[in-house]
């Protein structure tokens, strides 16, 4: 491991100050490193286009919050590059290293000690009369929701080609254990280990309050049919890409052939994290 990339989050100034002590850091001790275009014009020095980091590195540090590791997740893909997420932003649940402790987590991943944690992600295509039109890979959700002002939006869902039923709601989460603890938690849905193999449907806003999330294993074909003519309808990945839908198209979402693997603290303790996050035990 000699080449180190690193991401960092947009419009915040913190990265930058960050990276002015970690980066002569990393040089002395021999390792390449690979910063994107974005941090780097502040630094007044050389950087790349984030496309290119992950081809370019053997791990990749991301400076950020949930949001930017999320999108250098699906940035990374298939190319299998482990991540460190350096947690700058608000919550936290993916990003979990604090920017105190982060020359010594560093240490332990430089050294191999760190243990790599493999996350479920999700491929999501959407079908026109019958033929796709878009493709995504998310490691949080894929989400069918309503505009603010449109009505109740119904949703025909199949699990295996098996008829489940028809959503009558404000929209459908289907997430990874990953996202379990995202937008399906806000929306009632159960919390999954991460480690887990497992998708979760969770209605949103359900006009039948007997529809309750439900768990699958992560080896099913779900489709989701938009049957409203209700306009309009989104599709979102990972609460920051969108997609409109139309009436009859249809959302197949099936486990992606790859997985995230994401640089797990040595002491990292996974139910201190949900009792600090959620505020547990709290009175």
């Amino acid at each position: 491991m000699k080449k180190i990339g690193i991401i960092c989050k947009i419009g915040i100034p913190e990265p930058a100050e960050i990276l002015k002590g970690l980066l002569p850091w990393l040089r002395q001790k021999g390792y390449e490193t690979y910063v994107d275009m974005e941090t780097t014009s502040i630094l007044n020095m050389e950087g790349f286009p984030r496309s290119q980091i992950p081809s370019l590195s053997d791990v990749i540090v991301v400076l950020g919050g949930d949001g930017t590791i999320l999108s250098v997740c699906r940035l990374v893909g298939d190319k299998g590059v482990p991540i460190l997420g350096v947690n700058i932003g608000g919550l936290g649940f993916i990003t979990e290293v604090q920017t105190e402790r982060l020359y010594e987590v560093m240490e332990n991943v430089l050294s191999g000690e760190c243990p790599v944690e493999e996350r479920l992600m999700l491929t999501a295509h959407v079908l026109r009369h019958g033929e796709p039109i878009a493709e995504y890979v998310v490691l949080n959700d894929v989400v069918v929701n309503k505009g603010a002002l449109a009505r109740i939006i119904d949703l025909e869902t199949y699990i295996n080609k098996t008829y489940v039923t028809t959503f009558r709601a404000d929209g459908l989460i289907i997430s990874t254990p990953t996202g379990s603890t995202a937008y399906s938690l806000s929306a009632g849905g159960p919390i999954l280990h991460p480690t887990l193999d497992n998708i979760v449907l969770t209605p949103i806003c359900s006009h039948t309050l007997t529809n309750r999330p439900i768990v699958l294993p992560d080896d099913v074909l779900i489709e989701v049919v938009l049957r409203s003519q209700t306009e309009p309808v989104y599709l979102t990945l990972d609460g920051q890409v969108g997609f409109s839908l139309r009436q009859d198209d249809v959302i197949e979402v099936v486990k992606a052939p790859f997985k995230t693997k994401l640089l797990i603290p040595c002491e990292r303790d996974y139910f201190q994290i949900l009792r600090t996050k959620l505020k547990w035990g709290e009175r």
